[in-house]
């Protein structure tokens, strides 16, 4: 009975070596296997986290007194807020939350402290960019605590009661801060990237699979050819997907679009040529599907963690910053909530549009000689 215990455990573990074995032998596999939970889990600690250490702001004081400044120093001092910009006109405010150069405008009024002295509640107006309506939340929040600390000091040391400070706050693009209002539009481009990836990836991988690729090569197709009649479907797919979520958004949420549709479709072009490179390029290095699916996934994760959809960008480590330049997905979501929430124009959105150029004149070419180097 023991012998055939240890029979049955022998082969069960020759087995397992097996299996390991073929797992492991693939290179492909192996990095498939050790490397994405690695970049993962570093990227999702740096980041994925709705902890705010650095919110640009900008200020407008009207009444350049010895309050203001140092309520103002307390906002500097907090070592989360970095002033970016002081303003000398209230005009300035919306050219400062437009170009996304502040998340927040704190607007101190002339008689801040004066109405402080007087034992009367000084007035202190928040303006937020509620575009992200996580992060204007948050940095809401912070400009609270600074000036409740700063307003039960003032009330200490000068023997007052009563509220000494009342904020008054204004989220524009999304009044009421609802969250729908900023996920939605990014759908857009986040649901529509992930179709139109995974696509686009494995159209060739199946060819391969079911034995019709070695058919396809001997039409007279040539491959930049087989790379377009296999990219345009993928796009026409993702521009449909793109308008049932606009169709959602605008008929069953009632999320009001500020902008020009034929703006967002413009824009959504660019990001589909974009997309549609990088899921040609799996396509030419991959075998399977399976190896399509799975190498589709892996770019997903890190597109959608850079995207700035969730957390701040400007909270990423540096480095991090520089690879969400290299994300279609960011420039996506910006056009989106630009021309849904904004009503930007091509002008406005086209700090966004030419880095989407840029990696579709890249990703293609690069794909079509990939492809062509494996025909070879």
């Amino acid at each position: 009975m023991r012998r055939m215990v240890l029979a049955s455990v022998y082969r069960v573990l020759a087995l397992i070596a097996k299996e390991l074995l073929v797992l492991l032998k693939d290179p492909r596999n192996r990095i498939s296997v050790f490397l994405p939970p690695l970049i993962q889990t570093l990227m999702f600690g740096y980041a994925a986290t709705y902890d705010l250490n650095n919110v640009p702001y900008a200020v407008l004081d009207q009444d350049r007194s010895q309050a203001s400044r140092e309520l103002i120093s307390r906002l500097d001092g907090s070592g989360v807020f970095n002033r970016v910009a002081t303003l000398d006109r209230a005009s300035d405010i919306k050219t400062t939350i437009d170009d996304r150069d502040a998340i927040l405008v704190v607007q101190i009024g002339q008689e801040f402290e004066r109405d402080l002295q007087a034992g009367r509640t000084a007035e202190l107006q928040v303006i937020a960019d509620g575009r992200n309506s996580n992060t204007a939340g948050v940095a809401l929040s912070y400009v609270s605590a600074v000036a409740q600390s700063f307003g039960a000091e003032w009330q200490q040391a000068h023997n007052q009661t009563g509220p000494p400070i009342t904020m008054t706050t204004r989220a524009w693009y999304n009044p009421s801060l609802e969250t729908r209002w900023n996920m939605i539009p990014a759908l857009v481009g986040t649901l529509t990237l992930l179709q139109t990836l995974l696509l686009t990836a494995m159209s060739v991988a199946r060819e391969r699979e079911q034995g019709t690729f070695d058919q396809l090569l001997v039409t007279p197709f040539r491959p930049y050819e087989i790379m377009i009649g296999k990219a345009v479907p993928s796009m026409m797919v993702g521009t449909i997907q793109a308008t049932l979520i606009l169709l959602v958004a605008q008929l069953w949420f009632r999320i009001p679009f500020a902008g020009s549709f034929v703006t967002l479709y413009i824009g959504l072009v660019f990001f589909l040529m974009a997309s549609v490179g990088i899921g040609l390029m799996v396509s030419s290095f991959v075998n399977t599907m399976q190896q399509a699916m799975l190498f589709s996934f892996v770019l997903l994760m890190p597109f959608t963690l850079l995207s700035g959809l969730t957390t701040p960008i400007a909270n990423m480590p540096q480095v991090l910053q520089y690879l969400t330049l290299l994300n279609p997905l960011r420039y996506a979501i910006e056009i989106a909530h630009r021309v849904y929430l904004e009503g930007a124009g091509l002008v406005e959105l086209w700090p966004d549009i030419w880095p989407l150029i840029l990696i579709g004149a890249v990703t293609l070419p690069v794909s079509a000689w990939m492809f062509r180097h494996r025909l070879t």
